[in-house]
């Protein structure tokens, strides 16, 4: 039970950190936010709760194909606010699109031999 307090109490931390950060620096939060912190603590709490290279492998490699359909959301949320769209109408948008982004690459990925 302590080990899953951790596991949030450090996730959590995380995600203040970086909201308090870019209130005062965006350029900032928004590195600490590109950061990968929650993957590799993914990674670290997989490996220590299965020691498992083979899940692990699969883990990462997926991990990687799931980041590229949600990059465009970082592109449109802001080219939509730049036009005057409000940023919830923006933020849905983006959300919108990485969650259809997300189906193409669940539907199509396996049909390249990508194990999702």
């Amino acid at each position: 039970m302590l080990y899953l307090i951790a596991k949030a109490a450090i996730s959590g931390v995380i995600i203040a950190v970086v909201s308090e950060t870019a209130k005062r620096w965006p350029g900032a939060g928004a590195l600490i936010a590109s950061l990968p912190l929650i993957s590799i603590l993914g990674m670290i709490w997989l490996w220590r709760d299965t020691r498992d290279p083979v899940r692990m492998e699969a883990h990462v490699g997926a991990t990687f194909w799931y980041v590229l359909p949600s990059l465009p959301m970082f592109l449109l949320i802001p080219a939509l606010m730049k036009r005057g769209v409000p940023f919830w109408a923006a933020l849905g948008a983006g959300s919108v699109l990485t969650m259809g982004l997300y189906l193409g690459m669940t539907a199509v990925g396996p049909r390249f031999g990508l194990k999702l």
